[in-house]
Order: C-alpha cells, then structure tokens, then sequence
C-alpha cells in the first residue's frame, strides 16, 4: 500500500508499506527502470519498527521522500497497538535520512509532527502522512518546506462519518524537522457524495500557471476512497469544481480497483503524467499505474 515514487536516473525507486502475516506494516523498497515497470526488485523494509510502546510500534506506513540540504528525508505515519483506538492510533509522523536512497537512519524514537495543533480539534491526536512536500522560495533566499499530510478526526464507529473523519491539512518548515503554521486547506462536502466524508492528502505539483493535486476522498456514494483532483493558484485555496467534476479515478470493472482507489501518487514522465495509485483492500490487491496528458 501506499506508493510513493522517485526518479533516480532512469530508474524508479517505489516506496511503498508492505504487511506480513502478523498484522505488521514497514516501509518497502522496490526499484524498476523507467521503460519497463513491469520488472521490479524488490529490496525489502528499509527499517525496522519501533519499539515497545513507541507511537510505530504496529506499523510504519505511508512514505513521503524529499530531499532537504544534502539529506533524502523519508515521512512516514506510525500506528501504535492502542487497542480500539481507530485513526487515534495513527499517532505521529516520524522521519529517516539517507545519503543514497537506499541506506535510511532513524532520527528519533518519537515523531518529528504530530496530529495537534487545530483550534477545532484541541484532544486530536490522530495523523497520517503519504501526500507531498513543495518547496517555496522565500525572499530571503531560504526554502520554505510545505507539507501535505492528513488529519485524523475519526473515532471507531459503526457511523462512516465518525469512523472515518479526515481533512487534508499542510504544516511548514524551514529545516524538515521542526513543524509550524498548521492550517487546514481541503475538507468533505456534502454535495459530493464521493467525498462527503473525508480527503487526505494532497499529492501536490506545480506548473506555470497554478497548483494542481490529486488525492483521494471518502464518501457514501462508495463507501470508501476515490481519487480525485483540484487546482489551486496559492496552493492554499483548492478549487474542485461541480460535483462530479474533479471525479478522476472512481472504483470500476470487477477486479482489484472494483470497490476502491486511493492512496495516489504522481510523478512527470517524459512530458505526460503517470499516477501510481491502490485499489481494493487498501493495497492488499497490489499497486497500479495510470497515465494522463499533463494540464497547464
């Protein structure tokens, strides 16, 4: 579940959590070339859970790569085994650097964000990673890192609503470790019963004129996630249309995209777009890729 793709040369190095027997989820690595996707080596997790009581005890799950200075910075969301817990499990965001992509240290036994710091929420706790980071020059020469994450409302509930609460939400920073001006940027709406629930986090990249993201939302219309696009021309206001507009990749056919898409990540390719996405089961069925002419 949850790819996160980067190009390194002319290959491309997959991200992704992958769960073994136990219930238990660490970040993976699998590496293709560019040409051919359909040949991957997989190198398997690139670090270990955390440790008793820890806040990724259970899983380490939904990566986001940046590099930051001279440093790759790998995101990613830990569950701890709080029993019953639901989203408030999902705790923290913790961080690993690499020198090469391949090789990643822990930087702390605790997270470097976590799911606080909105006026609407004061007792949340619940978070989770997977969308994008962009850079934005300040006039001081300095990079200003905007993060896009996800805040987890939702408590454990027979109610979709309740249960499955979450907003798409960004925070800032100038060193990839120190966190601040927290603001939520794209919630549900009703009208839109395929994300009348929640939206997580944006996959965001820029062109001449405007912001574009895609993510994917929740809604009854499903009953769980679909992606979906916006545009925004600070990055901070989205715009998404009519209802039905920015429906880009609905669950369809029979087979392992038949119930849900989600988890979205997109990455040029050779003047086209190719967005690499999961369908059922929250990956269990696997990871897909789709393409697309790029908008302007």
């Amino acid at each position: 579940m949850n790819p996160f793709v980067v190009r390194h040369g002319d290959e491309y190095l997959l991200f992704y959590a992958g769960g073994n027997e136990a219930g238990q989820r660490r970040i993976c690595l699998a590496i293709a070339k560019v040409d051919d996707l359909t040949h991957w080596q997989r190198l398997g997790p690139l670090f270990d859970l955390g440790g008793k009581g820890t806040f990724d005890e259970k899983w380490c799950v939904l990566p986001c790569v940046h590099l930051i200075g001279n440093k790759w910075h790998l995101y990613y969301t830990g569950q701890s085994v709080d029993k019953n817990a639901g989203l408030q499990g999902f705790r923290g965001i913790g961080l690993v650097v690499s020198d090469d992509l391949r090789h990643w240290q822990r930087q702390s036994a605790e997270p470097v964000l976590l799911g606080d710091g909105f006026a609407e929420w004061p007792n949340n706790r619940g978070i989770a990673g997977g969308g994008r980071i962009v850079e934005i020059p300040q006039p001081d020469g300095r990079i200003l890192y905007r993060m896009h994450y996800t805040l987890a409302t939702g408590h454990p509930s027979q109610e979709l609503h309740v249960d499955q609460a979450k907003y798409s939400v960004i925070a800032h920073s100038f060193d990839g470790r120190h966190w601040f001006d927290k603001q939520v940027v794209l919630r549900p709406r009703a009208e839109a019963a395929y994300e009348n629930v929640a939206t997580i986090a944006l996959n965001v990249w820029q062109t001449r004129q405007q912001y574009h993201a895609i993510y994917a939302g929740i809604g009854t219309q499903f009953g769980a996630y679909s992606i979906c696009e916006a545009v925004s021309r600070d990055g901070l206001v989205w715009e998404r249309g009519a209802p039905g507009a920015n429906l880009a990749l609905p669950p369809t056919g029979t087979g392992w995209e038949s119930q849900m898409t989600e988890y979205s990540n997109v990455i040029e390719e050779n003047g086209r777009l190719r967005l690499f996405y999961c369908g059922n089961g929250y990956g269990t069925t696997g990871i897909g890729t789709a393409v697309a002419d790029p908008l302007e």
